[in-house]
Order: structure tokens, then C-alpha cells, then sequence
């Protein structure tokens, strides 16, 4: 499960950090092959380009024409989804526990939060995934809820992305 940090905020915008949330990479050679046939076993489909989806306390959410990023509530839900694709040529779930870590962002001043650390084109519509720059980093976006978005990033660059986002908070309240 997802450790909780002490969040930011101010009137309509809430930022959290969630760490070690349970995530992998699927990475496979075609979005048809046998090992999104397991995938599609497992109840789950690969999103297309440029999507989210949310299933079963998993999210999925594309990252290139070969790789889909998995967040899910629980590690055993990931390690259930590992065993349950097994091994295929054609694909492999990659574990990233540890690697990347979630800013869970809420409320109606969201858009003006995400295009003042990034562009116009950091804001995901409901159900996208956005890669974009955010503070000069690379953070992927996703929009599942209404005014709720989850910044993807490098554990790495939490720090920086945070800073940044404090700052601008300071300047938006």
C-alpha cells in the first residue's frame, strides 16, 4: 500500500504525495499478442493511445505505442496481475515499486496549478494520460475523477516537482 506524506493546499487545490505505490510497466511488442490476451484474461484491456483507464483498484494508463504504466491500491494486486500474466514472448510486467511516486491532485483551481508548473498541454482531459514537462521534469498526468489528476514521476524528482508546485501555491493563494 501507498505510504501518505503531509500535503500542500490552499482554497480549491489539494496536493498529496504517495509513496511507494505499487506500479509496474507492461511492455509488450503488440497491443494484439498473446500477452495482452492474458491481460484481457485478467478482465483488463491495454488502453490506446494517449488513455487512462481505472479497473478493479488498478489504473492503466498508456506511455508509448509498446508500454502501459499499472498503479495499483495493493502490491499483492500487482503480484496477482504478475502471476497471472506469466511469461509470454511477446511481453513482460516490469516492477517500478519503489521507483516512481504519486502527487495526487484535487479541486477546482487544478487547471491553473498544472499549466503554470507545465503548459496547456500538461492538463489531461477526463480519462487521458499526458505526458508532459513539468518544472523541467518528465511527469505523466492522469485524469480519471472530475478535477482530480495523478502526476506520475521519477522519485527523483519529487523534491524539485514539490518545490516547485509550493511555490506556485504561494503565489495562487
Amino acid at each position: 500500500m501507498a505510504e501518505l506524506s503531509a500535503a500542500l493546499g490552499i482554497e480549491g487545490l489539494r496536493v498529496q504525495t504517495l509513496r511507494a505505490v505499487p506500479a509496474a510497466a507492461l511492455r509488450y511488442l503488440t497491443p494484439a499478442g498473446g500477452f495482452a490476451a492474458a491481460l484481457g484474461a485478467a478482465g483488463l484491456t491495454l488502453p490506446e493511445c494517449g488513455r487512462a483507464l481505472g479497473v478493479a483498484d488498478l489504473t492503466l494508463a498508456w506511455r508509448s505505442p509498446s508500454e502501459t504504466l499499472c498503479l495499483a491500491a495493493t502490491g499483492e494486486q500487482l503480484a496477482q496481475l504478475s502471476a497471472r500474466l506469466g511469461e509470454h514472448v511477446d511481453g513482460c510486467l516490469v516492477e517500478l515499486t519503489g521507483a516512481l511516486d504519486v502527487l495526487a491532485l484535487s479541486g477546482s483551481r487544478l487547471a491553473e496549478l498544472l499549466v503554470r508548473v507545465g503548459s496547456t498541454a500538461s492538463l489531461p482531459g477526463q480519462g487521458e494520460a499526458r505526458r508532459s514537462r513539468m518544472a523541467d521534469v518528465p511527469v505523466l498526468a492522469i485524469a480519471l475523477g472530475t478535477a482530480r489528476v495523478q502526476l506520475v514521476l521519477e522519485r527523483t524528482y519529487r523534491e524539485h516537482l514539490l518545490g516547485w508546485i509550493a511555490a506556485t501555491l504561494a503565489d495562487l493563494a
